[in-house]
């Protein structure tokens, strides 16, 4: 489903029905024991990672990734179209497997969570100039 736009507002979301449904972003951290645990994780859950983006519907992204600093930490983030599709990947069969390759590791360590966002724009404006403030709202 495309975005649409509140002209004057800038704000990012999807209108169905007449309801907003808002992108949610989950992101965060895992800590495993160490870097091989990690490159494991990573390795063994790369064929979901891409099975998740290719078939559920409204995932935008989906990444685990190796943290460059810490060598022992898988790095997550995700994108949703809305609560619904993120709702409906907690309860497909991938989110499961993925779980599953997660917990033959031990963790020692970690933070994950989601974000409801009612606002999007470009970093950098116009003229090119990056930008801390939303400068469209």
């Amino acid at each position: 489903m495309p975005h649409e736009s509140c002209a004057d507002h800038g704000r990012t979301f999807r209108a169905v029905a007449g309801s907003l449904r808002f992108v949610i972003i989950v992101a965060g951290y895992l800590d495993f024991a160490d870097r091989n645990a990690r490159d494991a994780i990573l390795a063994e859950g790369a064929d979901l990672q891409q099975a998740t983006r290719d078939e559920e519907p409204g995932c935008e992204a989906y990444c685990f990734s190796a943290d460059p600093i810490i060598d022992s930490r898988v790095r997550i983030y995700e994108l949703w179209a809305d609560q619904e599709s993120l709702a409906a990947h907690f309860r497909h069969p991938y989110f499961g497997q993925m779980r599953a390759v997660f917990h033959r590791f031990p963790r020692t360590g970690g933070d994950v969570k989601k974000y409801r966002c009612d606002l999007s724009e470009p970093v950098s404006d116009q003229r090119g100039t990056h930008r801390a403030d939303f400068y469209t709202a």
